[in-house]
């Protein structure tokens, strides 16, 4: 449903299956639906081809549709530059499940590419400035544009829309980098007319926490911990923050911390798991940043900080500590 390991587990717990994972490997064939099946759409959306599968198949599809409100929000934004003629820029990841839906929906009403950083869109703009040729282009974003997608046609009138669970400054920064692209092939009497200005569309809780995490790297601390599943894009970009000033744990779970020596976590650049010892500061007093991704329960952060509290003498009950911040008339 969302990428935290934890609610998954849960709701497989409950009898729910998976119908494929968040790479698209499929665990139960579209043959064994049947129309009395209930199938739930994810918060991420899917792509219009698996829907018309779905419906083929005689499954009520919209009934049991969770995505996101901010997710549609980019569907509705990338049909209305479809309408206007321009193409779509995604700033996104390819293979996530988001991407792979916003791009299904907008390949359908205008030519669309994506684009994963800002290293690439400075690869996009030369091929807009006529720097790179099509075939550059197409080799460097081969299974990411359009059917029927020319470079030459396609790239003079263009709009920037986003995973929502991207960094909001890097959405930005390939925007305006787009724009000065733009400026400077058409001049400024006429870029207007070749690159529409849209706004942000994050999702408002990745919005919130980024910016809680851009206020915590003011603050000095010993250490972060980052909870949120492995494969959780907005979580990852949380970590990345977080890694820019603290020795930063990424954890999915309060199980994921053995001992105040042992602690189990995810180096998401390599996508592999880390195991460090003593990394817990046995200065007194030890700050500690916590904070979580999007998708995380608060139970689990909870969970954590209590865990963390544990390794700790004379620490003050959490009740006691609340109530220090209660508000009173």
């Amino acid at each position: 449903m969302i990428h935290n390991q934890a609610v998954n587990e849960d709701l497989v717990s409950k009898g729910i299956q998976f119908i494929m994972d968040t790479d698209g490997t499929q665990f139960i064939e579209w043959d064994a639906l049947n129309p009395d099946d209930i199938v739930i759409i994810p918060a991420f959306g899917t792509t219009i081809e698996i829907e018309n599968k779905l419906e083929s198949i005689g499954i009520e599809v919209q009934k049991y549709n969770t995505t996101c409100p901010f997710v549609e929000k980019v569907w509705k934004r990338s049909e209305k530059l479809g309408d206007e003629q321009h193409t779509i820029i995604i700033h996104g990841k390819h293979n996530h499940e988001e991407t792979r839906a916003t791009f299904s929906h907008s390949s359908k009403t205008a030519p669309s590419v994506i684009v994963k950083n800002i290293e690439e869109t400075k690869k996009l703009a030369q091929v807009i400035s006529g720097e790179l040729s099509s075939d550059d282009f197409y080799k460097l974003f081969e299974g990411r544009y359009s059917e029927g997608f020319d470079p030459e046609k396609h790239l003079s009138r263009v709009g920037v829309v986003n995973q929502t669970t991207m960094l909001a400054t890097e959405t930005q920064e390939i925007a305006d980098y787009i724009k000065q692209t733009m400026l400077e092939v058409y001049g400024e009497a006429s870029f207007k007319e070749h690159f529409a200005d849209t706004r942000d569309t994050l999702c408002y809780a990745t919005n919130d926490n980024q910016d809680a995490t851009y206020g915590l790297l003011e603050e000095e601390a010993d250490l972060a911990i980052v909870v949120g599943g492995y494969n959780s894009s907005n979580t990852s970009h949380i970590v990345e923050l977080c890694e820019r000033k603290f020795p930063t744990y990424f954890i999915n779970s309060p199980n994921e911390i053995k001992s105040e020596e042992e602690i189990h976590h995810f180096d998401y650049h390599n996508k592999k798991g880390l195991v460090s010892n003593q990394w817990l500061p046995s200065k007194n007093p030890t700050k500690i940043v916590l904070t979580s991704g999007a998708s995380c329960p608060d139970t689990l952060v909870d969970d954590v900080m209590l865990k963390v509290l544990s390794y700790f003498k004379e620490v003050k009950p959490l009740e006691a500590l609340m109530a220090e911040f209660e508000i009173t008339d």
